[in-house]
């Protein structure tokens, strides 16, 4: 992007502004904290400056870009560093001899891979709805965006943080952190440094970095003093650990997770399981995490009946919009600090 005196002016205007808002934990006015996955990806092309607009727009505290990382060590906004599922990179004949077979983070992957790409390469291709049959009005925003690098996106949190007079937080996702590290691209310096720069090195500071490997946590920790959260997930562990993500969160494994993280983000069902095709009561998780002086953000609510529980469905069209108001209460009723919902604007309802 080409720097010209207005936007110069437009930032430090931008950055002014923002740095008079109360600090973040002080300045969101609502909780728990809304954060808008990928963007309002429900109803725009994912990880977009247009998803995150519209999320934004809809109220939304903080907007979450996954992170990848570019062949000239550039932070860009994806959720998998293999492109095609979300660009329209396959059909660009140009970049037909990229496509590749590679082993990331121990599972074989097809396709066309961020790394294998500079940034001004990345600019040239257009990004598109990953799921066109459940979301065509998302798909019909196709081809209008390119994507994003990490910077963009914390521009833009600034600049609607200034305009809007509130607080918008970036939650950024390490992405394959070890698999970059391995190619000679680690990322957890790249990311302390742009936090640096835009003011974010602080515990206060209108950000959490994530991620579901232990190790990337670690060392982040030891160069920013951002807050961080540890990712977890009903079955698996972390690819850096032989600890299971259901022992992570274990009373005493909440403990553990505390002398590294400031909070943890599981899947919404380890807070609030499925009981016979329903709703079942909450579980322990929150109260563990908070015992062990942890935050908890579930990911990720979506309205659509393909991701509901079976009793919370309307009708048996995929696409329709089921009871999703039932899980975001039920979530609030737990006691959580935060959601994430590719309907930022439904989950801001629910949340009153």
């Amino acid at each position: 992007m080409q720097m010209t005196r207005r936007t110069l002016g437009v930032a430090a205007t931008a950055a002014a502004a923002l740095s008079s808002l109360p600090a973040f934990g002080q300045g969101f006015k609502k909780t728990p904290l809304m954060i808008a996955h990928r963007g309002a990806s429900g109803e725009r092309p994912e990880s977009t400056l247009l998803a995150f607009r519209q999320a934004i727009a809809e109220g939304a505290d903080f907007i979450e870009p996954d992170l990848e990382m570019t062949k000239d060590g550039h932070l860009v906004v994806r959720h998998e560093n293999e492109i095609s599922q979300t660009t329209d990179v396959a059909k660009r004949p140009e970049f037909a001899s990229r496509k590749t077979t590679k082993s990331v983070q121990g599972t074989p992957v097809t396709g066309w891979f961020t790394e294998d790409f500079t940034l001004a390469e990345l600019k040239t291709i257009r990004c598109r709805e990953r799921l066109p049959q459940l979301r065509p009005i998302s798909a019909a925003y196709d081809g209008q965006e390119q994507i994003p690098t990490y910077q963009e996106v914390i521009d833009l949190a600034k600049s609607e943080s200034a305009r809007l007079g509130r607080p918008i937080g970036t939650y950024p996702e390490l992405k394959h952190a070890s698999h970059f590290a391995a190619l000679g691209l680690p990322m957890e310096g790249r990311l302390a440094d742009i936090l640096k720069k835009n003011g974010l090195d602080s515990p206060t500071a209108p950000v959490f970095v994530q991620c579901f490997d232990v190790e990337p946590l670690k060392t982040f920790m030891k160069l920013s003093k951002a807050p961080r959260i540890q990712l977890v997930s009903p079955a698996g562990a972390p690819t850096d650990s032989k600890t299971s993500y259901m022992d992570m969160v274990t009373a005493s494994g909440m403990k553990t997770i505390a002398t590294y993280a400031n909070g943890v983000g599981p899947d919404w069902s380890m807070v609030i399981p499925t009981v016979d095709g329903g709703l079942g009561p909450a579980t322990s998780l929150v109260r563990d995490a908070h015992a062990a002086g942890l935050k908890v953000h579930p990911w990720t609510v979506r309205a659509e009946n393909f991701f509901l529980p079976p009793k919370l469905r309307h009708g048996t069209d995929p696409a329709v919009h089921g009871d999703v108001d039932a899980v975001y209460h039920a979530l609030y009723a737990a006691g959580i600090d935060g959601l994430f919902s590719d309907f930022p604007g439904l989950a801001a309802k629910a949340r009153g």
